[in-house]
């Protein structure tokens, strides 16, 4: 394709291809009034900004997306049960079970989860048993993917549009919140937007009956994400089927020829999309394996969410208005999402009064526009945001497939804006040489982008202070409390003196948690300690995070709704083949109708540890739901640690964090709590002490 003539020597232009340069050469009558002043100007003015190589752009995202992978928190319950939970049982044996993963349901893929074993399996070779650093690198395994596809995304940005969208695009994603949280979830969401950001590097090429390599790919990529990953995201891809049927793109197809042209596209893209669905085959093959039964997982989703009948069906699990996604985009990708909705209309506007900014119109007679071959890619967020808003059940998660695509639509606005600015300066000071020396364009560019990546930073940095107590706190069970009771009963001895060499400001093993003596925690089996989580049970980060041998369960709360089950425990040292047997037996207590299984309740009395959040400010006590902190006599704290009051804070303080006892003050907090029965584990620091003398 052409590159496209721009409209002036000193305004940039979009294109499928890189520009050589900014600037056309001065007249030589310029150059000599101006001297050498002048050609040192416009050396500088012809230097491109900076881009980063597909190596360098990879390596600053994965130390991006490292540091998510360590830090951020677990945003959806589903994450936890119906993915961490299942992966912890194929590894472990034990684990939580939703009917999602009950082989009479079966709509959870097997499939999917067993691409993480990996990860688990790799660090439980180089590191150990230990299951935090297992978590660790799942989520780093994640994180690599994800890099990988969002820097290949980039660079085809770079070279197929222009390098100015595609260096908004590289900061974007760099500092963007929302991404931030979805690059290293374990969400068939996730994958899916793993796999649509590598098929869009690929479909920013244009359309050309002789590029099959665009097609097979792009679809290949597509098809993945959906099968694999979740089906509606197949939805993602309707531009592109469109594209292909119906687009020339490069190709010249006349009156005459067009008839053929259509039927060699249609055979390629039927082609590839046969290769495509053969990977429902090892999908098909490993679900049945697991489920017992032929299992079709990716038709199972949609059935029940698309043609259940009244009683079943997402809507069972809570609904959402209309301006839910609208408000979540903006808590995770602020000031951009006015830009990336306003794409089309920008593109329409630029077509309108600076046509010439993506090529003369003479040069596309046979073509398709680059207009129409812009508008196509940017259409999937459009598409996306309709499904979702249509569907009443809305979650956080559904949006994760266009997360790229939102800062690529962003970018192509901000792109085409500054043209506007570029134009009208010109219009106004008939100058293009003023034009180029002006800082204005860069300002407003610039001023975007940051203020973007500042707000993303300080959202992030609301979830870290404000949320992620959960799993600190939870963590402590393994960190501090069980070291305590090995310790107590004589299962290990510590060392009496455990202080760094003189002079070290380092605390001692009994108050930091780096420096304790790695423990085999195995022997807690032996115990019967039992972990209880009440209301706070869409809060539990996973078994991940809680040490082996300690059994976790539900205590009643006025949540009346189902919980998960247990998995049928296999034996601890069993292999994956052996867990494999589990996951085949249907657990009758669950159902599809979002109805309790009181049977999955242990009695409050009989729980060791609990887990339990508290607002002393704003205390809420039910006859389910007691103040259990309060309960002193009964409860001690093991570890505590803030969490943020949302319905008592205002709305900006909790959104985004700020330094300064202003702002915090705006706040009201409570407590995550990891609490201890004094009387149950006491009881059982005798009997293990008497027996181990």
């Amino acid at each position: 394709m052409s590159t496209g003539i721009q409209a002036n020597p000193n305004v940039q232009t979009i294109s499928f291809r890189r520009p050589t340069s900014q600037t056309t050469t001065p007249s030589p009558a310029r150059k000599n009034r101006h001297g050498g002043l002048l050609q040192d100007q416009l050396r500088r003015a012809q230097r491109a900004p900076w881009c980063p190589s597909w190596s360098v752009a990879l390596r600053i995202l994965l130390l991006v997306r490292f540091t998510g992978a360590m830090y951020s928190g677990i945003q959806d319950c589903d994450e936890v049960f119906n993915f961490w939970e299942p992966l912890h049982y194929l590894w472990k044996g034990h684990g939580f079970q939703t009917w999602e993963a009950s082989p009479e349901y079966a709509i959870r893929s097997w499939a999917y989860i067993l691409l993480h074993y990996l990860p688990v399996k790799v660090s439980a070779t180089f590191i150990g048993p230990d299951k935090r650093p297992a978590f660790f690198a799942v989520r780093m395994f994640l994180a690599v993917i994800s890099t990988i596809c969002e820097a290949t995304f980039y660079r085809a940005v770079v070279d197929r549009i222009n390098y100015r969208v595609g260096r908004y695009l590289f900061f974007m994603l760099l500092c963007n919140a929302g991404m931030w949280i979805a690059s290293s979830a374990f969400l068939p969401s996730s994958f899916a937007m793993y796999a649509n950001t590598l098929a869009m590097a690929y479909a920013m090429e244009p359309p050309s009956s002789g590029n099959m390599r665009r097609t097979l790919f792009a679809t290949l990529a597509f098809a993945t994400g959906a099968l694999v990953g979740w089906p509606f995201a197949l939805a993602v891809a309707i531009p592109f089927v469109l594209e292909e049927l119906f687009l020339t793109g490069t190709d010249k197809a006349t009156a005459e020829s067009r008839p053929s042209w259509f039927v060699g596209r249609l055979k390629r893209m039927l082609t590839c999309g046969g290769v495509a669905a053969l990977l429902l085959v090892p999908v098909v093959g490993l679900d049945t394996l697991f489920y017992g039964k032929l299992t079709i997982v990716p038709w199972n989703i949609v059935e029940y969410n698309v043609f259940s009948d009244s009683q079943r069906g997402s809507e069972l699990y809570g609904t959402e208005p209309v301006q839910f996604y609208l408000s979540n985009l903006l808590l995770n990708f602020n000031v951009l999402v006015p830009f990336a909705l306003a794409a089309l209309p920008a593109l329409a506007v630029t077509y309108r009064f600076d046509n010439k900014r993506l090529g003369e119109r003479y040069k596309f007679v046979d073509q398709t526009s680059p207009y129409v071959l812009l508008a196509v890619r940017l259409a999937p967020v459009y598409i996306w945001t309709a499904i979702m808003t249509a569907q009443k059940h809305k979650e956080e998660r559904f949006m994760y497939p266009i997360y790229p695509l939102i800062c690529f639509n962003a970018a192509v606005t901000i792109y085409l804006v500054r043209g506007w600015l570029e134009a009208a300066f010109v219009a106004v000071t008939k100058s293009p040489y003023k034009a180029s020396q002006t800082s204005l364009f860069s300002q407003f560019t610039l001023s975007v982008v940051v203020t973007s990546c500042l707000l993303s930073l300080s959202r992030i940095t609301a979830l870290w202070k404000y949320y992620h107590s959960p799993m600190s706190v939870t963590y402590a069970l393994e960190a501090a409390e069980v070291p305590r009771l090995l310790n107590v009963t004589g299962h290990i001895t510590l060392p009496p003196h455990f202080d760094r060499p003189e002079g070290s400001k380092r605390r001692k093993y009994e108050t930091d948690e780096e420096e304790l003596p790695r423990i085999d925690t195995s022997v807690i089996g032996d115990w019967g300690l039992r972990l209880c989580v009440g209301k706070e049970w869409y809060r539990f980060p996973g078994h991940f995070l809680v040490p082996d041998g300690v059994r976790v369960d539900w205590i009643k709360s006025e949540f009346d709704g189902m919980l998960p089950g247990h998995f049928k425990e296999t034996a601890r040292k069993g292999g994956l083949l052996e867990r494999v047997k589990g996951t085949m037996v249907a657990d009758r207590s669950l159902n599809d109708l979002n109805r309790e299984a009181p049977e999955f309740y242990a009695e409050v009395e009989t729980c060791d540890y609990l887990l339990d959040l508290d607002f002393p400010l704003h205390p809420v006590e039910t006859p389910h739901e007691p103040r259990y902190i309060a309960d002193e006599k009964t409860w001690e704290r093991v570890a505590c640690q803030p969490f943020l009051d949302a319905a008592h804070s205002s709305l900006l303080s909790r959104t985004l964090w700020m330094p300064g006892e202003l702002w915090q003050t705006q706040n009201s907090y409570g407590e995550f709590c990891l609490l201890r029965h004094k009387a149950n584990v006491q009881r059982k620091e005798r009997l293990h002490t008497v027996g181990a003398r």
